[in-house]
């Protein structure tokens, strides 16, 4: 297996696990401001560190290091209230659409073409996530779908900023000290946006220490891993390998978990996100 293979497996994995351990969590206790703030507490200085002392500083490496992070605090933003309006059967697959968007930005914008097979396994697996999340539609949901495409749009920037980051970025370590810059402006907001909907600075209840420190370890090193992938391949392609947590995300919700809701139609979903993905592989 290629190195960004393996970067790319070991980050889905991650990104299931984390996955997992959200889905375990009260709603109340808001497990995401939790784990951003666990990756801060116990990475963050050392991807900080590196970051600091390896990398290339210069006024276009700054000026995309700002993108990045204004880019994820709009995702994590939009994300939470396309949340407010919508399940997450709806808009998480919606949101995770944005490699033919990267794809078209990189073509037109940075000179990034892709093969014909490429853009063919990633309007697959795109069509696989547009099925899923067809089956949780309703009319009441419709609030959601500005915000998730919001989400999308600010995936796809700090995507492709992310990959031109990688040339001023030469280790691992300085990658999460990249993404650590983007979690803390995006912990920040999604703060204020407590304060402002609740009254408090923190959600109203705490997770278990397991799931902090487990959390917190898999949404950076996971997304670390997303950038290190893209020194290899085009962002579209890595992105789009990345929704392969979705496919074992909903094998193991209906086998282990025994969610049967509207299964057919999810399974049928993860099955043409396979086979997009095999056909990006080829």
């Amino acid at each position: 297996m290629s190195e960004a293979g393996l970067a790319v497996s070991v980050s889905v994995l991650m990104h299931v696990a984390w996955n997992l351990i959200a889905r375990q969590q009260a709603k109340e206790a808001y497990p995401l401001w939790w784990v951003l703030l666990a990756h801060l507490v116990l990475l963050g200085p050392w991807g900080f560190y590196h970051l600091w002392l390896q990398t290339d500083w210069t006024p276009r490496f700054a000026g995309l290091l700002a993108i990045s992070a204004l880019a994820n605090v709009v995702y994590f933003l939009g994300l939470r209230k396309a949340y407010e309006h919508a399940p997450v059967s709806l808009v998480y697959p919606l949101v995770r659409s944005s490699p033919l968007l990267i794809a078209a930005w990189g073509a037109w914008l940075f000179d990034q073409p892709l093969p014909a097979t490429a853009w063919l396994g990633i309007a697959v697996s795109v069509l696989g996530l547009w099925w899923m999340a067809s089956g949780a539609l309703r009319s009441q949901d419709r609030g959601a779908l500005p915000w998730a495409g919001l989400a999308m749009l600010a995936t796809s920037v700090y995507s492709l900023s992310d990959k031109a980051a990688t040339a001023s970025v030469p280790s691992f370590a300085g990658l999460v000290g990249f993404i650590s810059v983007g979690y803390l402006a995006s912990w920040i907001s999604i703060s204020v946006a407590l304060k402002r909907s609740t009254g408090a600075w923190m959600p109203a209840r705490r997770i278990g220490v397991a799931a902090w420190l487990a959390g917190g370890l898999c949404i950076g090193l996971a997304y670390a891993l997303v950038i290190h992938a893209m020194r290899y391949l085009p962002s579209a392609e890595v992105v789009s390998y990345t929704n392969a947590g979705i496919v074992v995300a909903t094998v193991l919700s209906i086998t282990l978990f025994r969610e049967r809701l509207d299964w057919r139609r999810r399974l049928g979903g993860a099955l043409v996100i396979t086979g997009g993905l095999a056909i990006m592989a080829c």
